[in-house]
Order: structure tokens, then sequence, then C-alpha cells
């Protein structure tokens, strides 16, 4: 089990000689964190995806951190429990207030199912750096979908703790974008959410 850990009194944060918004004005455009939430199935990995590759064709600074690729380094070892899972979105909500400190529009693709530690991510970022976007799919079309067989073994109990199955999701209460992935295409979806951007003065 994960354990949160502190930091020592003689540590202290040194500040950097160039700055966040200096970053920004070097890219041409705001950063920010895309947080995309859902169940397994619903979208999340493709969306986030389609909406780098939309804001890298038009010249913007961008990067995906997806769930999955996370698991195969920096986050290997952590299991699926609730505290696992708390600190598995605690790190990445780390890593990814680096990468807006760093100018990039961050993309991070996590099912991320307690309001709690999304809560905690949205909490280490500026106003309006944190952007939740609750990939709304039913359970009934993730599991008709399930690309990685996964439901299946849940249901089988080969995977504990799975969220839909056997773990809960607390769906959002108030995100920024809901995008329903079983009625808009991915292209549709992608292009509303760079739209989105758009009208909040993050990219011109």
């Amino acid at each position: 089990m994960a354990k949160e850990a502190t930091v020592a009194p003689h540590i202290v944060w040194h500040p950097t000689t160039v700055t966040k918004k200096d970053r920004q004005d070097k890219s041409g455009h705001k950063s920010c964190v895309l947080w995309f939430t859902g169940l397994s199935g619903a979208g999340k990995s493709t969306l986030a995806n389609a909406v780098e590759s939309l804001l890298h064709e038009r010249g913007f600074r961008t990067y995906v951190l997806d769930g999955d690729n996370i698991r195969h380094g920096l986050n290997r070892g952590l299991g699926f429990g609730p505290e696992d899972r708390r600190e598995n979105i605690r790190r990445i909500a780390e890593v990814a207030k680096l990468f807006v400190d760093a100018g990039v529009i961050t993309l991070t693709a996590f099912i991320s199912p307690y309001r709690e530690d999304r809560a905690l991510a949205r909490g280490l970022l500026d106003q309006g750096e944190f952007i939740e976007i609750y990939v709304k799919c039913p359970l009934e079309l993730c599991e008709k979908r399930d690309p990685k067989g996964l439901y299946q073994k849940a249901r089988n109990g080969e995977i504990a703790d799975f969220t839909g199955i056997s773990a809960p999701y607390e769906e959002p209460l108030s995100p920024e974008l809901v995008i329903d992935s079983g009625e808009l295409s991915v292209r549709e979806s992608a292009e509303r959410i760079v739209q989105y951007l758009h009208e909040q003065g993050i990219v011109q």
C-alpha cells in the first residue's frame, strides 16, 4: 500500500529564473491540464490523442500522459486498491503540474474514479489551469467495446477492484466539459474540446 511522503523541513523550494509565464510566452499559448476521466473503454486515451493531434498540427506544445503508459514506469508497482489509486493520481497530478509550469498543454487520460483525488489534482494548479473532461459512456457500451478484454476478466473474477464492476466510479459533479462518447464521433469530440480552449483564451 502506498503511503504519502511528507517534505522534510530542511528542503526548501528553489525559485527558477525563467518563469511559467516566460515559457508560455515562448510557446505562444497558455498551458493547462486537460484531465480526461471516465470508465475503462469510454474512449479517454483515444480522445486525448485526437485532441493532441489537432493541437500539434496547429503548432501548440502538447504532451499526453496516459494511465497505462505511466504504470509502465513512474507508477509501476502500484496496485488498483483505493490507496494505490490515490497515490497513482497524486503522482501524475504532480507531474502534470510540472508540465504546465513548462508551458505545455498536458492531456491526462486516467480513470481517476474518486472525486476527492481529482479535487486534489485540481488544487495543485492555478485557477483555470485544470480542465476536467468527463468522457461519459454507458457501462454497457464500455463493456461492449472492451478493447482490452478487461470487463470480461473482471466479471470472471480474474481482476479485483475493477472500476464499474467491483469498484466504484464517482461521476464528476461540475466538470468543465462533458463529452458523450456514445453519441459524438472522436473528431467531433476533439474539435469541441479545442473550441473550448479557444473560448477560454488558452490557445488563439
